[in-house]
């Protein structure tokens, strides 16, 4: 994941629990792309973290590999 890109506009499509974790992750819309957001809040202060902006459906496998434990 690169480090964050600020973007005006983004839309949370699904997200992760992050009561449970101090790792929390949501897949994001922006400009008809989807991405991959993580933020960790192991630290005093948030790192946030982002893939690239990708169509869909592959977006969509990234965020299935992440709910299963299968993205690095």
């Amino acid at each position: 994941m690169a480090e964050t890109r600020r973007t005006a506009r983004v839309r949370v499509v699904a997200h992760t629990c992050d009561h449970c974790s101090p790792l929390a992750y949501e897949l994001c819309a922006s400009g008809g792309l989807l991405f991959v957001r993580r933020t960790d809040r192991t630290n005093r202060t948030p790192e946030v973290r982002e893939t690239e902006r990708l169509p869909d459906a592959r977006a969509r496998r990234v965020w299935l590999d992440v709910l299963l434990g299968r993205a690095r």
